[in-house]
Order: C-alpha cells, then structure tokens, then sequence
C-alpha cells in the first residue's frame, strides 16, 4: 500500500511546476549569497587620527593601523574636540589619540599613552573596533621591544611572545563558521514548510476525503508523507555540500557518513512538526504562518548568530527544546572538529527523542476514521 501511496506523492512533487524549482533554487541561493551576507566580521571602520607627536614612532603606528586592513583613515585632527566633532557628525568610528612625546616617553621610560574613542551607538561595532585596535598596538609594542632587544638597549629585560594557535578555523575565517548553520537553516525551512503544506493543502482541494475512506492506517499514511520529504531533504543536503566544497573548498573534516545521519534525524523531526501544524490547520495561509512562528523562533535561539552561552539564563533553558540547537552543534562539529558519533551522543539522543515526539503526536493528531 505505502508503494503506490509514495508514488502517489512523488507525482504530486513532480507535477507541481513551482516545487522542483525551488528545491533546485533555494539551495543554491543560501549557498552562494547568505555565507557572504551573514558575516559578522566588521572591517573598513572609519579610523580619525589625532597625532599630537608627529614623530617618525607615530607615524610608523598610524601606518601599522591602517595597513591591517580593518581600518580606512578618512580623518587626521588637529584636537580631540575635532575629532570627537567627526565622530558625532558620523563621519568617523573610532578615534586614536597620541600623546604630545609619544616618542620622547616611549624611547626614555618604556612606556607612551594613547587614548582610543569609540562610537558605541553600535555596540559591537564599536567593541570589535576598539579590541581590534587594542590587538594591533599590542602587536606594534612587541616589534619596537624586539628590535631594541636586537640592538642590546633592552638586552636584560624578559620577553614573553605570545604566538596564538587558532584551532578548526586557523584564518579565523566567518565563512567557514557559517557555511555549515546555513545548511542546518535551508533544511529546516524546505522540509518544515513543505510537509505542513501538504496535508492542508489536500484539505483545502477536497482529495483528504478520498484518503479517508481508503483501509489507509493513520502511519502508513503519515510514513507516506515523511518519506518524499526525507528524500527532498537529503538531495539539498547534498547539494550543498558539493556547492560547500567547490565554492568556498569547505569539505566535512569528520565522516560524511555521521552528517547523512544526522541530517536523517534532523529531517525527521521537522517535517514531524510540519505534519502536527498541518493537521491542526484549517488553510495554507494559517499553516504556513504557524510553521513560520516556530522557525523564526527556532532560527534566533538556535546559536546561529549569537553563542547559546551568552544568552541569559532563562533563554539558555529554553534552547534546550530546540532541536535547531543540536543540529547545528553537530554540523559545525563534523565539519569543522571532525567530531564522530560518539563525541555526539547528546545530540543524537535529543534528536531522536524530538523526532519520536513529533512523528508519534503526527499519527495521532491525524483525523481519519478507519
């Protein structure tokens, strides 16, 4: 029975002329377009100089500031209150101030002072700038204390170098960090929104009430309807990893073989969830919003932009019914640690649970009488 019912669906897919393209289209969309946009690595801030020294030392950090690449000097000011001027008529993002002696003080005690400003407005704009310019004075300090090391002025003075190590993601590249979550994204809204379309969908044509008088039992019929998508799901997911390793040389660092597992799971749970809200809908236009409610939701408390741990505490409780949550956490770790199943035991339990719950409240929530 379930044959000609699967056959039945994949006709249903195949005819549709809008479907097929945008099981083609969607992924290529959120693979070539959103890694780029969804970056939240800030570059080209505007930098306004105030230079109180104009030595050969300042200049040389000026130099060092805005070759780093994270910083386009569009200002040089005479004062601070100039400077500040640009800042609050928006025409700057941070300010570096040198001290008047910069090079006397730092050449006879060691030590100068600068002063950073930043626009706060944007809170992480103004954080990343200012840690960013924090890291390239740091790194400017070391090179003037090596070249006087090499030139015995500071011969007896003890030198730590700190050499960072960036492990997984060694460029620290965003892309890398996000290629693997927007797949987990693209999964969940074609294998959410297209299950909880269909049966509604089928209520709303009148083709339901033919289903309902056939000997059909409530799981063959839902296992009718979880499969195609299955299928659908897998096909994407392998689309964007063929995309992920030619586009931007991303390849899995664990087995392919525990991403297809997983990714098998994950299917399962939201296109279990998809069924529940299309069983409780009354029409396509309340399914889809329902299912649009639960994924918004889903997507913002997943760890997809933010870290769950820098949620509050009330938030980070309420991830754990996230099953967005896991999925991610396994991609990232497969692709980016080479995680296997063992070292992903949590999140196979949590997702198989979620998928027992949503699959199992689908069969019974489906009215059929037998």
């Amino acid at each position: 029975m379930i044959k000609f019912l699967l056959e039945k669906e994949f006709k249903q897919i195949l005819r549709n002329s809008f479907l097929p393209r945008m099981i083609i289209a969607m992924p290529l969309m959120m693979m070539l377009v959103f890694p780029w946009a969804a970056n939240q690595e800030i570059k080209n801030l505007r930098l306004s100089v105030v230079d109180n020294d104009h030595s050969v030392y300042s200049e040389r950090l000026i130099q060092k500031v805005t070759a780093s690449g994270y910083f386009n000097l569009t200002n040089v000011s005479a004062s601070n209150e100039e400077a500040l001027q640009s800042l609050e008529s928006d025409k700057a993002d941070i300010i570096l101030e040198l001290q008047p002696n910069f090079e006397k003080h730092l050449i006879k005690e060691g030590a100068a002072n600068v002063m950073i400003s930043a626009n706060a407005v944007n809170g992480m704009k103004g954080g990343l700038g200012t840690a960013y310019l924090s890291v390239i004075l740091q790194d400017y300090a070391t090179e003037i204390r090596d070249e006087w090391k090499q030139s015995s002025l500071m011969a007896t003075l003890p030198v730590i170098n700190i050499v960072p190590q960036n492990r997984f993601n060694p460029h620290l590249d965003y892309k890398v960090f996000m290629v693997p979550a927007i797949m987990v994204t693209l999964l969940t809204m074609l294998c959410g929104f297209l299950p909880a379309l269909n049966i509604v969908g089928e209520k709303e044509t009148g083709t339901i009430e033919q289903m309902n008088v056939t000997p059909v039992n409530k799981l063959t019929f839902i296992l009718a309807k979880l499969i195609p998508y299955w299928t659908v799901g897998l096909l994407a997911l392998t689309l964007c990893i063929t995309l992920a390793a030619t586009v931007y040389g991303l390849v899995p660092a664990g087995r392919l073989v525990t991403l297809y597992f997983f990714a098998s799971l994950y299917i399962l749970v939201v296109s279990g969830l998809g069924l529940v809200i299309s069983n409780y809908s009354n029409t396509m236009q309340q399914a889809m919003f329902v299912m649009f409610f639960f994924i918004m939701i889903f997507i913002l408390m997943s760890g997809l932009f933010t870290p769950i741990s820098s949620m509050p505490q009330w938030a980070e409780t309420i991830t754990t019914f996230n099953p967005l949550k896991y999925f991610i956490q396994v991609m990232r770790m497969v692709y980016l640690k080479g995680s296997g199943i063992v070292d992903l035991t949590m999140q196979m339990v949590a997702l198989g649970c979620f998928a027992v719950f949503f699959n199992g409240w689908a069969v019974i929530s489906y009215r059929k009488n037998n």
